[in-house]
């Protein structure tokens, strides 16, 4: 007998409850903010708006689905099953934080906050969760393409947006890179690191390098299986180019880069607390990922 759909419903801590944890109780988090022209009310009703939707969505859950619950600081440590319908009832960041660890789910995005949201990822209101969720199975979804680093040890690293390569603080990175095909010769090169972004990733961090060095690169759309790759500030000298610093790469197809610093890191989504750590003469390599993010339209 097959299992029940189980409904994991992916959520964050609120920045309310952030708050209280640090402060110890509502008066001195209301004074702290004060202190800083902040009223805590307009924190309060976020939170409270969270919560209830939160509620609203695990009851509109099918009565004879399973169900479970995980925070987003948990996410590394729940066991996701091929029979879930991950459901997360958030912010677009979090979907990106939830698909890392996914291998074709679909993905309901609810969005607990219209208008504050962009609502890129998170799509669909409360009031439409049952019944997205009645048909979440049976609906079509967008293929969103998705960035993987492995390293030359086998370590793997999965991003919706973008992972980043490079020095764990403000120090320069120093590395070889190689490029794919007709263009696979390498540079030495300095750098403050590498950015290798999806097309969900263009409106973000990579379109905002992409609009800096004003480049005529052809950004890709989410579902477009190709990736950009940006090299960020590279430095010039006798030993190091500047030559190689802005690609396309499409399916099957790898940026290499060479590690020649004591130590980088990579991560992926702005996820510093999940990254690999690279050390001398280790080798990453990093490319569009056979594992899509599948989010139900």
């Amino acid at each position: 007998m097959s299992l029940a759909p189980r409904a994991v419903l992916v959520h964050r801590t609120t920045e309310y409850e952030e708050l209280l944890a640090r402060h110890g109780t509502h008066g001195q988090a209301a004074f702290f903010l004060s202190s800083r022209g902040r009223s805590i009310e307009e924190v309060r009703l976020r939170h409270e708006r969270g919560r209830q939707a939160l509620a609203e969505v695990a009851a509109a859950v099918p009565l004879q689905w399973r169900q479970a619950r995980v925070e987003r600081a948990d996410l590394d440590r729940f066991l996701f099953g091929p029979e879930d319908v991950v459901v997360v009832v958030g912010q677009d960041g979090l979907v990106a934080n939830a698909a890392k660890y996914l291998a074709g789910q679909p993905v309901v995005g609810i969005d607990t906050d219209p208008g504050r949201n962009p609502g890129v990822l998170v799509r669909h209101r409360v009031a439409d969760a049952r019944a997205l969720l009645a048909s979440a199975e049976r609906t079509g979804a967008d293929e969103l393409t998705m960035v993987e680093a492995v390293t030359d040890d086998a370590q793997r690293l999965l991003a919706l947006n973008e992972i980043y390569l490079g020095p764990p603080g403000h120090q320069t990175a120093r590395y070889t890179l190689g490029l794919p095909g007709a263009q696979a010769a390498s540079e030495a090169q300095a750098s403050s690191g590498v950015l290798v972004g999806t097309g969900t990733g263009a409106t973000g961090w990579l379109r905002s390098l992409w609009q800096q060095r004003s480049s005529a690169l052809r950004l890709p759309a989410p579902t477009d299986p190709r990736l950009a790759w940006f090299v960020r500030e590279a430095w010039p000298s006798p030993t190091t180019g500047t030559t190689r610093v802005e690609g396309v790469l499409g399916p099957g197809e790898s940026l290499r880069l060479t590690v020649e610093s004591d130590r980088l890191v990579a991560f992926g989504d702005g996820m510093e607390s999940d990254a690999l750590e690279l050390t001398w003469g280790q080798t990453v390599r990093v490319g569009v990922s056979a594992t899509a993010l599948r989010l139900v339209g």
